[in-house]
């Protein structure tokens, strides 16, 4: 672990000195992530971009990347895409990622099974805003919209997402 990594503990998200409280996959943390699962996958994973809302939210980062209404999420493993940004219109299994709550305003995408897809082994982990304190996600980390816009811009190319094997169920 380094100074610039985020980890997961029982009691939140550990980064650069203070703890957020934050939310994880409703099927807890796994070793054996598979699509549909709602579980948060152990790992040592790379931060590999971050998306952002520009008609909702200013730039976090200066690599921050806007996304628009027809921006998705491939969820499809059956499909080449699987794992993958998308366009509208695009019809298979996906997620849209320009949603009418402000849930994924801000996302920090990991490098989960990136970019060479595992079919069925689970689409993108996202660390992005919880639905509320407490709210269980797909499993993806989840953290108030104050916590997520303040990490935002001190993340860096180094800058790792842990979750420990410890915490697997």
């Amino acid at each position: 672990m380094t100074p610039s990594d985020m980890v997961l503990t029982r009691q939140g998200l550990r980064f650069q000195g203070r703890l957020y409280p934050c939310t994880i996959g409703r099927g807890g943390v796994t070793r054996d992530k598979r699509e549909g699962d709602g579980a948060t996958p152990v790992g040592v994973h790379r931060l590999v971009g971050m998306l952002y809302r520009p008609d909702r939210i200013a730039r976090p980062a200066d690599w921050a990347l806007p996304i628009g209404p027809r921006d998705l999420w491939s969820d499809d493993p059956r499909h080449e895409d699987y794992n993958l940004m998308v366009r509208a219109p695009y019809p298979h299994s996906h997620e849209r990622l320009c949603r009418a709550d402000p849930i994924y305003d801000l996302i920090i995408l990991t490098g989960w099974n990136w970019p060479r897809a595992e079919r069925g082994r689970g689409s993108a982990i996202f660390i992005h805003q919880w639905r509320r304190p407490g709210a269980p996600t797909a499993g993806c980390i989840a953290l108030s919209r104050q916590d997520l816009r303040a990490i935002a811009p001190l993340i860096r190319y180094s800058t790792r997402l842990i979750v420990p094997e410890g915490l697997a169920r």
